[in-house]
């Protein structure tokens, strides 16, 4: 190699010191050196040295994140201190740190909850020192975990005056993982839990997988699918979910499980499980004296029943509320509480299906135990691309209602599609119910200030699998982190979490965060243009959810089908679901069913969810509502691709590894939107009998190609 050839390979290592290969495992915990020289000597200048004081499995996490961020940020090894010193970062216990008594902070650390955080510049001891404190402990491994963002975005320190806690009591993640290792509806491998080798022996990421949650302030777990395995209830496993609550307990994130509802008849020996009778009820006494022996901080219990074929109270002629309330009292002398989910409906029930789950539950108000929540989806649906949100966040005020989000994208195109759902996030917490007055937001409901609960949660279907970038896609990763920044803190805006996502995990570069940021907040409206326009809904494949089938119909259940929801014909398109079709708006408060039910009013992004048109309906464009329905197709289609060559011009400026990764997934996403597009135009042009608009050009195949394809393997 000639000198030249040297000179210009040092220049490309220095240049691209900031652009190594990265394979998104870290995802957003990158403690590299910070990259700008300025900002690195500041950071030199302001931090010494590093104590923590207090000892406990929780407060060593938070030691060994402050060494490891500290080390990786500043690139050498800062020292760590016994003694107070100018420019020492002290973290603890506000108890146990040394001279706080003379600062001014006692009373707002009296103010931030068990899980809050306070980050300042003080003087303790005659020193000027960043303390990371908190009333307990998880409140310390909370603010550390902020104090290095602080650091890995770059932020001025030297004037850091911070005091965060959490809105939500229970943030939770649903993992929807069998004990096979499949994931329903996971989209990037297998299942993080590898019952087969639990207890024995603990895989290196369930560590990283716990620092990732408490980083975004995540406290607890779901292990298994709703569509639960009673097995998950027996000894044998019960030790295996032990060993992952040692492993996650010193993050501040407790276990919880799902529970089959006969499991008293499937694994107990019981002839019933009636919720009523007195050997099922001791059963279950003793199943959770057995667990909380094992798991003492163990989280509770979440059920899903008498729901598509899952076991319930009502099989017994017995009630939501009798079920739920049944394991209550067996949680309740340890703490646990029960989350019974909402997402119930029943094909026999020849009654519009956004309306069941209100009608089986609005009744039972009132009548859950206090350590019992119900767990309702943002939607009356089920996490389709949008939806208003379920009427029963309005209709249930004396009851404790969980958000449920999705943050794997059954319905968003899987782990190939860039959606960020941050902004569907904040779309449905800002929605508001008017249960008390105009300004009773979903939000409000959730986090339990509107009625006055103290016991409050939020959960997300978790997106996590064994692919290296633990999401399958890059940016789904940014899902998991919004999902739990707003559980942490709903008043936050999307776009103010995508640029603190994009900072921590691709750049600080200002090049970069702009035209990302932007991307990724057009991404989701990009998505339910192409798939599902105007307020249309539920009209993916059959039995997969993977693309558009519109067409569906003829099965033995009608509320799967395509069809049952568009209601298309010759004549128009449509769900009438105001008092002169379902009247599933009689659900919501007055000032809510006003909004959707005057056209004048209701936002064309809902209008064929809740009216039935005619084809040449004039929307806002001045369009027709057939060839608008075509535009916002088109422009779903056509906004792919401009987000591919946003992405393209950031060639060089991110590191090559992630870029081509995403590269590839748009790719995939061009063609897949252009699918939605040309399936969709293609089938309801059938019943139209209009033209396609000339200017928007016509699909290169005819329908039947479309209706032909099959793909027997998909993700399910």
């Amino acid at each position: 190699m000639n000198k030249h050839a040297v000179v210009f390979l040092l220049l490309a290592v220095i240049s691209g010191a900031t652009l190594l290969a990265d394979d998104g495992y870290r995802l957003w915990l990158k403690y590299d050196v910070v990259s700008s020289p300025k900002t690195l000597k500041a950071y030199r200048q302001s931090v010494k040295g590093w104590m923590t004081v207090g000892d406990s499995p929780v407060l060593r996490a938070a030691e060994q994140e402050l060494e490891r961020g500290l080390e990786g940020l500043l690139g050498f090894s800062v020292p760590r201190l016994s003694k107070l010193k100018k420019g020492l970062v002290i973290a603890g216990i506000s108890r146990d740190i040394p001279f706080l008594d003379e600062t001014d902070l006692e009373d707002r650390l009296g103010r931030i909850g068990p899980e809050g955080f306070l980050i300042r510049n003080t003087i303790l001891g005659g020193k000027d020192v960043i303390i990371i404190t908190a009333r307990e402990e998880r409140g310390v491994l909370y603010g550390v975990f902020r104090f290095l963002q602080l650091l890995q975005t770059h932020q001025n320190i030297d004037e850091v005056d911070m005091v965060s806690s959490p809105r939500v009591q229970l943030r939770l993640l649903n993992h929807w993982d069998n004990l096979d290792r499949t994931v329903e509806r996971g989209y990037a491998g297998f299942s993080l839990w590898d019952w087969h080798k639990l207890p024995a022996y603990i895989h290196p990421y369930y560590y990283d997988y716990a620092r990732a949650n408490a980083s975004i302030g995540i406290n607890g777990t779901v292990l298994n699918n709703v569509n639960a395995n009673p097995l998950i209830l027996t000894r044998q496993y019960l030790e295996k979910v032990a060993a992952l609550a040692d492993v996650f307990r010193s993050y501040g994130i407790r276990v919880y499980l799902s529970v089959r509802f006969s499991a008293p008849t499937d694994i107990g020996g019981l002839s019933t499980a009636d919720p009523l009778d007195e050997q099922v009820q001791a059963w279950w006494r003793g199943k959770a004296e057995e667990i909380y022996a094992l798991i003492p901080d163990f989280g509770g219990f979440l059920v899903k029943a008498n729901s598509e074929g899952q076991p319930g109270p009502q099989g017994f002629g017995r009630s939501h509320a009798d079920g739920a309330n049944m394991l209550a009292d067996a949680l309740k002398p340890f703490g646990g509480v029960v989350m019974w989910r909402a997402f119930v409906y029943d094909h026999n029930v020849k009654e519009d299906r956004a309306k069941q789950a209100y009608n089986e539950f609005k009744p039972l108000d009132g009548k859950f135990r206090d350590n019992a929540l119900v767990q309702v989806k943002n939607g009356p649906i089920d996490f389709q691309p949008r939806e208003p949100f379920h009427p029963l966040f309005g209709g249930m005020p004396q009851t404790p209602l969980m958000m449920e989000f999705q943050i794997t994208q059954e319905y968003l195109g899987f782990s190939t599609h860039l959606v960020y759902l941050g902004t569907l996030y904040k779309e449905v917490l800002a929605m508001d119910t008017y249960a008390r007055g105009e300004g009773s937001t979903v939000a409000r409901v959730v986090d339990g200030s509107l009625g006055g609960h103290a016991l409050s949660g939020i959960a997300g279907v978790a997106n996590t699998g064994t692919d290296r970038n633990w999401t399958g896609h890059l940016f789904a990763q940014a899902n998991w982190f919004a999902f739990g920044r707003l559980a942490w803190d709903h008043e936050l805006s999307a776009e103010e979490i995508a640029e603190k996502w994009i900072r921590l995990t691709l750049s600080n570069d200002p090049a970069v965060i702009q035209p990302v940021s932007k991307l990724m907040m057009a991404s989701r409206e990009n998505t339910v243009n192409y798939m599902t326009p105007l307020g249309l809904h539920h009209i993916m494949g059959w039995g997969h959810h993977y693309g558009p089938a519109p067409w569906i119909k003829d099965k033995h259940r009608d509320d799967w089908t395509s069809v049952y929801y568009h209601r298309a014909d010759n004549n128009g398109i449509g769900f009438d679901r105001t008092a002169t079709g379902s009247d599933a708006l009689g659900q919501y408060y007055p000032e809510v069913r006003q909004y959707f039910t005057s056209l004048a009013s209701c936002p064309e992004e809902y209008l064929l969810w809740f009216h039935r048109l005619d084809w040449d309906y004039r929307t806002k464009s001045g369009r027709t509502l057939w060839e608008e329905l075509c535009h916002r197709y088109h422009a779903g289609a056509e906004s792919v691709r401009e987000m591919q060559a946003e992405w393209d011009a950031l060639e060089g400026r991110i590191d090559q590894e992630s870029f081509q990764h995403v590269r590839s997934m748009l790719s995939i996403q061009v063609g897949e939107a252009e699918w939605w597009r040309n399936a969709c135009v293609l089938y309801f042009q059938s019943l139209s009998q209009r033209p396609i608009p000339p200017e928007l050009g016509k699909p290169d195949k005819d329908l039947q190609y479309y209706q032909n394809l099959s793909f027997p393997f998909a993700p399910k």
